[in-house]
């Protein structure tokens, strides 16, 4: 959770394509010179700074803001005061327009940040001006200690560009340089990081086809537009060597904004594992004295009463703050979406009321050109949701901050175009049974808008700062799920924050409107925002620690104001499970496909359309029956995680209870291992291009890997150290064995379904079985890793038990196969016993 921003991006692998400009050498001329005059030796250039007049002559176009900025035909010069040297100035690099063909998953879009450092101008010797890129990453706060000198001496900060002074100000208190040939050239400062290259295959700049747009400035930030032109590598093909395309060039309007931060850094609040934060972090020197210490610290916008209104706040009335929270909606957003979007934002102001603030949070629309000509999408002083016309189905809310604090700039929520088939599908799959205007290919405008404001609501949560809490509706027992009056009251999970989608458990015959059916934001949110932004005025940095951690500790036995880690191994907190019991939830879910499924035909059906819709859906149907069973394989070998500090009683993990393990085992058994007939309907397969019937011996095999993954199977055998009574390994397998074999006992036919099942079994059994079999001389042992760490199956009883129950199999099988009449399924039981006796008596 300790990262800056939640961003969902695929990074392409490849090489970047450079361009080297060298400069060719001939061989002496053998011609006979004699005759040519004498060349004239150069006159020596005037070193030192000139008169502010010969550099800033009369032709100069000047604008003045953080920078005074000069244009001179084709030359840019920056004039800044003394006040400035030393400062500390945020530059944040953003695509203004992008070309089409440099997308790389979610990125390439126009709004899109590629770069972003902090620098300071520093005069240095010979007339020179030195730019250094700056780090936070190391600390030590007290400049009057020696620790303050030692640190600094062993972290200089880079010199990143050198500028000659052209001339001093014309009051003598400040300098003149040419930026010019830095703005035209590909540095570390302006323009793409080097990951962000990478991704889009682009390399080096070309010159020719590049050049200075505009700068303007402001009077906390100067802003330079750049067109670049860069060589492009193709994407690479089906096989070594070989490209899917031709290279080309790639051309970007970039928009590089210089913000100076402020003088006085804005009061840092410390991290909380309990009440999550994105963060920024650096190793202080100072905090311990027999050591270091890493420290995090929370990202938030600077909310601080007017001075008129400061006792008013420590009197715990509401009150405006000085600089409110402010997004634009981007003006090219389409019309009708904009008040859903504007309300998503606003919906958060009853959040910043437990903070003590009212009208802390606004969106407004963009100023039109003529109500302001000077507001700009690139314009680091604003905040916005940008609209990318984008075929992506996704919504993301990064933010901008001060490393120095974690104080939150500015934030472009990125809102692409698409996201709304995304919304589509997911409110027709796990709504449909309860909202009749979600049986349709599309919704009505103000259905889909609610769905708007839900998804904008959830962006605008991260850019204050606030992670996933993927716990959240884990604190909504299930039954609560189907309670009108209670669920339409609280919501079905306490935190807008979660990937809790919407309220799949409720049935048509519960009658439940939109609001116990939307998310929305809930409790924790609430306390959220309390803890990280209302401020205790005349507190020490200790004193705060200490109100914080009790304001903690008193809320920490109510469920709804918790925040859970997601590990993977805690089954609270999971992405888009619902309720304090999945497997209980997820029977209700499942109800609800199947009542869908049969009637999709009927919803989808649109004249003159093809069936793509339907195939989309019903893909749909199969993803989120997936995500079920995964819900519940994690309660197999989970364990509770409850973080807590020294002066909490209680334990911080706990194994899941042997009862839900079984419980989830039963529900794998009687839901998927138990083929899922129900998802083969006749009248869809016969119209859509997915092969079904394979995808459900997929989903068979990949949860069986995911039960047999060796990390989940340590768990199993650790657990019982901490829990005597906890769900052992060799329980858990045959448990798992009994149900995908349970045709040895009944002797009932198996199909296709069932006999690549069990193929499957063997095979993971025999890859467990076969490691100490098949370890090299010496001792040596061989590693596996399904995900996290690698597991030495060797030194575990994972192989132990991987082949008693082998020999155990191995016995049913030669048993149960002289019974079976037809030959494809004694054909396999006699393959099965084949391959068994191949791994436990190997040749």
């Amino acid at each position: 959770m300790k990262k800056r921003f939640s961003m969902l991006v695929l990074l392409a692998c490849c090489s970047a394509l450079t361009y080297a400009q060298k400069k060719g050498s001939t061989p002496a001329a053998q011609a006979d010179t004699a005759k040519k005059p004498a060349p004239v030796a150069p006159r020596p250039p005037q070193n030192g700074p000139k008169p502010y007049k010969e550099i800033i002559t009369d032709k100069a176009i000047t604008r003045k803001g953080l920078f005074t900025v000069h244009k001179i035909e084709d030359k840019w010069y920056f004039e800044m005061g003394d006040s400035l040297l030393g400062r500390d100035v945020l530059v944040v690099n953003r695509i203004s327009k992008a070309p089409t063909n440099t997308r790389a998953g979610f990125f390439g879009y126009a709004g899109d940040e590629i770069n972003e450092n902090v620098i300071r101008f520093d005069k240095g010797p010979n007339n020179r001006l030195f730019m250094r890129n700056i780090s936070y990453s190391v600390y030590a706060k007290d400049s009057t200690k020696p620790m303050y000198k030692s640190v600094m001496n062993s972290n200089i900060q880079p010199i990143a560009a050198s500028f000659d002074i052209k001339a001093f100000s014309k009051d003598s208190t400040g300098i003149v340089i040419d930026i010019t040939d830095f703005i035209n050239s590909d540095n570390d400062i302006l323009f793409f990081a080097s990951y962000f290259k990478q991704a889009l295959r682009i390399g080096g700049p070309q010159p020719d086809k590049s050049y200075i747009a505009d700068i303007k400035t402001f009077p906390i930030n100067t802003e330079i537009k750049t067109v670049k032109t860069y060589g492009r590598m193709p994407a690479p093909g089906p096989f070594p060597g070989a490209s899917a395309g031709p290279a080309g060039n790639a051309t970007f309007e970039l928009n590089s904004s210089l913000v100076l931060l402020p003088k006085v850094p804005m009061h840092a609040r410390t991290y909380d594992d309990r009440v999550a934060y994105f963060t920024t972090e650096y190793t202080d020197f100072d905090a311990d004295p027999q050591g270091v210490k890493d420290i995090s610290l929370i990202t938030r916008w600077r909310l601080e009463p007017k001075e008129e209104d400061m006792e008013k706040y420590k009197r715990g009335e509401l009150v405006e703050p000085k600089k409110p929270i402010i997004y634009y909606i981007d003006p090219n957003t389409p019309e009708k979406w904009v008040p859903y979007l504007i309300a998503g934002v606003n919906d958060w102001q009853k959040a910043f009321e437990k903070a003590g603030f009212k009208n802390a949070i606004i969106a407004r629309r963009a100023p039109t050109h003529e109500e302001d000509s000077t507001w700009s999408l690139e314009d680091a002083r604003y905040s916005a949701v940008v609209y990318k016309p984008s075929d992506i189905p996704n919504a993301m809310g990064p933010h901008v901050h001060d490393p120095r604090s974690g104080e939150i700039l500015e934030s472009h929520i990125n809102w692409y175009h698409n996201v709304m088939a995304l919304l589509h599908n997911w409110y027709l799959i796990q709504a449909s049974p309860s909202d009749p205007r979600a049986r349709t290919a599309h919704f009505n405008d103000s259905l889909m808008g609610d769905l708007i404001r839900f998804v904008s609501s959830h962006e605008v949560g991260h850019t204050l700062g606030l992670p996933h809490n993927m716990g959240a509706s884990s604190a909504t027992p299930v039954e609560k799920l189907r309670d009108k009056a209670w669920v339409e009251e609280h919501g079905h999970t306490s935190s807008i924050m979660d990937y809790a989608r919407f309220n799949y458990v409720a049935q048509p015959e519960d009658k439940i409107g939109s609001a116990g059916m939307y998310p929305r934001i809930g409790d924790y949110d609430l306390w959220s925002i309390e803890w990280g932004y209302k401020l205790l005025p005349g507190k020490t940095d200790d004193e705060e620690k200490d109100i914080l951690n009790d304001w903690v500790k008193s809320r920490y036995n109510n469920p709804r104001l918790r925040f859970i880690h997601s590990d993977g191994v805690d089954p609270r907190a999971q992405t888009e499970s619902l309720g304090d019991n999945a497997m209980k939830a997820n029977e209700y879910g499942i109800k609800n496909l199947k009542w869908i499924l049969p009637q999709l035909p009927k919803w989808l059906n649109e004249k003159g359309e093809d069936f793509k819709s339907l195939d989309q859906v019903y893909d749909e149907v199969y993803t989120t029956f997936s995500r079920y069973m995964g819900h519940a394989v994690t309660y197999i070998g989970g364990s509770y995680t409850d973080l807590k500090t020294t002066d909490q009683d209680g334990p911080v993990y706990t194994v899941v209870p042997k009862a839900l393990q079984k419980e989830a085992m039963s529900f794998l058994q009687k839901n998927l291992f138990t083929t899922p007939t129900w998802l083969l309907n006749k009248s869809i397969m016969d119209k859509v291009t997915s092969p079904v019937e394979d995808k459900v011996s997929g989903l068979q095999d990949t949860w069986l890997g995911a039960l047999l993954n060796t990390n989940r199977l340590q768990r199993l055998i650790t657990e019982t150290t901490r829990d005597a009574n906890a769900y052992r390994i060799d329980e858990f397998i045959d448990d798992l064995k009994k149900g995908i074999f349970s045709e040895l006992t009944t002797h009932a036919p198996l199909d296709n379904f069932r006999r690549n099942l069990q193929k499957s079994f063997v095979e993971r059994m025999s890859n467990l079985a076969a490691f100490t079999a098949a370890a090299p001389a010496g001792g040596g042992g061989i590693t596996i890793s399904f995900g996290g760490p690698s597991v030495d199956v060797k030194k575990t009883d994972i192989s132990s038990v991987a082949r008693g129950e082998l020999r155990a199999l191995k016995a049913q099988i030669a048993a149960a196969a002289a019974t079976y009449g037809d030959k494809l399924s004694r054909y396999h039981l006699q393959d099965l016993n084949e391959r068994i006796d191949r791994v436990l008596n190997p040749r």
